[in-house]
């Protein structure tokens, strides 16, 4: 189909194992997504602490830096910035 993005090879891929998310210890700050060089990921600290304004809950915001850090994963995976991603590496992500 013409204007398709060409199909990834998912079945040999390899999530890297880079980056973490690290529990700080900090009630207002309990958890940080770094990259691979132990640098905080800014864009998810800010999404953090919109969720910590919303009273969500450390256990909240640790699941979603677990799907975060996954994410951030696959994306470094094929050397795609964050704000560069588009649908198909969303899809892609997902199958």
């Amino acid at each position: 189909m013409l204007g398709r993005d060409p199909e990834r090879e998912l079945a040999s891929f390899v999530l890297p194992e880079a980056g973490q998310l690290a529990e700080t210890g900090d009630r207002w700050r309990p958890f940080v997504l770094l990259d691979a060089d132990g640098v905080e990921i800014e864009p998810v600290a800010a999404f953090f602490a919109e969720l910590l304004a919303c009273d969500k809950s450390a256990a909240t915001i640790r699941s979603y830096g677990m799907d975060l850090l996954r994410w951030w994963r696959f994306l470094w995976g094929w050397g795609i910035a964050w704000d560069r991603a588009v649908r198909s590496d969303a899809r892609d992500f997902s199958r």
